[in-house]
């Protein structure tokens, strides 16, 4: 079984006034998911699950699935913004750590057997929010050692 990838980022926080304010993150990759769906863990405790494909694709152009838009916001940042019922918040990423991020996960992902054939549909995103840490360990997940805070 490959570890869980799990990256402590930093983005930051695009509000109505004049300042935004960096906040920190998790981004969480885990190979044995069959949909390969990537986590943003917010500071708040939440979670939000989706479709790696939809970062992949908003390095690139803007794209929006369900409840959460992605663009790319000049050649250095990307723009995530999640919606709710509790309302909209912004983010943005530095795009290298979000390709460093992503490249790991690649490398991480299982092959496809060849007589898969077809591809699953999108991942719905979903908003969720994250157990304790010390849950985590007793359920057995795995955080990569020597992963580094990103820089951003």
């Amino acid at each position: 079984m490959s570890p869980v990838i799990e990256v402590h980022a930093r983005a930051r926080l695009i509000t109505d006034g004049p300042l935004t304010r960096p906040v920190p993150v998790d981004l969480r990759y885990d190979p044995a998911d069959e949909r390969r769906t990537v986590h943003i863990g917010l500071p708040d405790g939440t979670d939000w699950a989706f479709g790696r494909d939809l970062l992949e694709r908003g390095l690139r152009t803007p794209i929006e699935r369900g409840d959460v838009r992605v663009w790319p916001c000049g050649r250095t940042q990307l723009i995530v913004e999640l919606h709710s019922t509790d309302g909209v918040e912004v983010f943005q990423f530095e795009i290298r750590t979000l390709i460093r991020f992503l490249a790991r996960t690649r490398a991480q992902t299982p092959a496809t057997p060849p007589d898969a054939g077809r591809e699953s549909p999108p991942r719905a995103p979903s908003r969720t929010t994250r157990p304790e840490r010390g849950a985590q360990v007793e359920r057995g997940a795995q955080t990569e050692r020597g992963a580094q805070p990103a820089r951003g």
